[in-house]
């Protein structure tokens, strides 16, 4: 079952989000809503793109797509460090829909990121 869609309106590149109990989730508490053309449209919080991106890694991973893999780890290493989302509360909503084993998988990427984020933040110093 395909969970994603593709589509244009006017020049607007939007992803369209199909049904499974996880997007529904992610549909009722992390969606709000934004006016596009005097219609109001669900958009995804960056706590819903998080987890949503999340969600897709291990069958990212599966498939052996790196080129898509490294897109949405640098997505979520950006989302994390610019807006430092709680993520203990996105992992407990991420455990109920993963595997035990691809939820640690997942824990252990997002640990990555933290630790590119840390050493990031550090940065380097200037050389004479």
């Amino acid at each position: 079952m395909r969970i994603f869609a593709r589509g244009n309106f006017d020049d607007l590149r939007i992803d369209i989000l199909l049904t499974s109990p996880l997007f529904d989730e992610v549909r009722q508490r992390y969606a709000t809503m934004q006016r596009f053309v005097e219609q109001d449209i669900p958009c995804a919080t960056v706590e819903s793109l998080i987890l949503l991106k999340l969600y897709a890694l291990p069958s990212l991973y599966r498939q052996g797509d790196f080129t898509r893999v490294g897109l949405y780890e640098n997505d979520i290493a950006t989302l994390i460090h610019d807006y430092e989302p709680p993520l203990d509360s996105l992992f407990a909503q991420l455990a109920a829909h993963l595997s035990d084993s691809d939820f640690t998988q997942v824990k252990g990427i997002v640990a990555e990121v933290q630790r590119r984020i840390r050493r990031f933040s550090q940065g380097f110093t200037k050389e004479d």
